[in-house]
């Protein structure tokens, strides 16, 4: 925690001084009654209410001390800063069509890949990263950020069934060249996962890997899932249906080579793990990764402390504790 005004806090000096005149002002505040003899009073205990004069005083102290604190203006201090660390520039293109939801994966295709990918994530903590998801249109969900918790929440997010449905491979690719040219690191890579073949959407997959050829951008392909009959959930596991699916490996092997990266097929969840874990060892470069922080109010519960404490003084004071005169 950090003020914006400590100098304020100077203002707690002031309490040294009113606790000195409390003090000298009881030692002469007691009433007096001239008598010919005081020893039959001598062993009378101290009343409980002038201990509670002094508990008062000491809350309305407290009360100061917080108002004081509260002016000084504490907050959660965050910050932003710009680092030169050695890392890339990464896509993430999900797709997330109904076959996703094939159970051929541990729970299914969908989940397998978005656990693992979140795990990715949080493993290439000096790179920045972008999400793209499609089925029969694509989405750029995310732009290039090294704020893992953002991006890990916006996957967490994604759900099947969101998109129209269709495998438009070319699109999603398209989406993730136009997010990644924002990027300052010398090495760019597309990680391309998907279970079919494109039947659907604008651009052919192999027109949008020749712009990522020249634009120095790797792709990596991942194809998820075996070939056949499947049954797919829908995305609420209310109903399943069997379906025929069969990943297009030419063409994404093609993507692949063509950008100078590389093809890898995942038949279940732990060859995918392995996919992830090379795909991990990328080259890396240089860049410059700004880390953004915030910085919260944190005064008020001071200002409330403050309130509370000053009302139990009052009313102490003006109840039991009441003088007279």
């Amino acid at each position: 925690m950090m003020f914006r005004h400590p100098g304020l806090l100077w203002l707690l000096v002031v309490l040294i001084p009113l606790t000195i005149y409390y003090v000298w002002k009881w030692r002469g505040a007691n009433p007096s009654l001239g008598m010919s003899s005081v020893s039959a009073f001598a062993k009378l205990p101290v009343s409980w209410r002038v201990w509670m004069m002094h508990l008062v005083f000491a809350i309305e102290m407290s009360a100061l001390a917080c108002v004081i604190i509260a002016l000084a203006r504490p907050q959660t201090y965050d910050s932003m800063r710009t680092s030169r660390v050695e890392g890339t520039d990464i896509v993430l293109a999900l797709d997330i069509s109904g076959s996703m939801m094939a159970d051929d994966f541990e729970p299914n295709r969908f989940q397998a890949a978005k656990q693992i990918t979140q795990k990715f994530i949080n493993s290439r903590t000096d790179d920045n990263m972008a999400l793209v998801i499609f089925a029969g249109e694509s989405l750029s969900l995310m732009p290039l950020t090294n704020d893992r918790t953002a991006l890990v929440n916006a996957l967490e997010n994604v759900k099947p069934g969101s998109l129209a449905d269709g495998t438009a491979i070319g699109d999603g690719l398209s989406s993730s060249i136009n997010r990644i040219l924002s990027g300052k690191a010398r090495s760019k890579s597309i990680i391309l996962l998907t279970d079919g073949s494109n039947n659907a959407g604008d651009v052919p997959p192999l027109t949008a890997a020749e712009i990522a050829k020249k634009k120095g951008i790797k792709v990596y392909t991942i194809g998820v899932g075996t070939n056949g009959t499947i049954q797919v959930q829908d995305p609420y596991g209310f109903s399943s249906t069997t379906i025929e699916t069969k990943i297009d490996e030419e063409s994404l092997r093609s993507i692949a080579g063509q950008t100078g990266g590389k093809y890898f097929r995942a038949k279940d969840r732990g060859m995918l793990q392995e996919v992830f874990d090379e795909i991990d060892r990328l080259e890396k470069t240089t860049l410059d990764v700004n880390r953004f922080t915030r910085t919260d109010e944190a005064f008020m519960p001071w200002v409330l402390a403050a309130v509370g404490l000053y009302a139990a003084a009052l009313v102490m004071r003006l109840t039991f504790l009441r003088r007279i005169p």
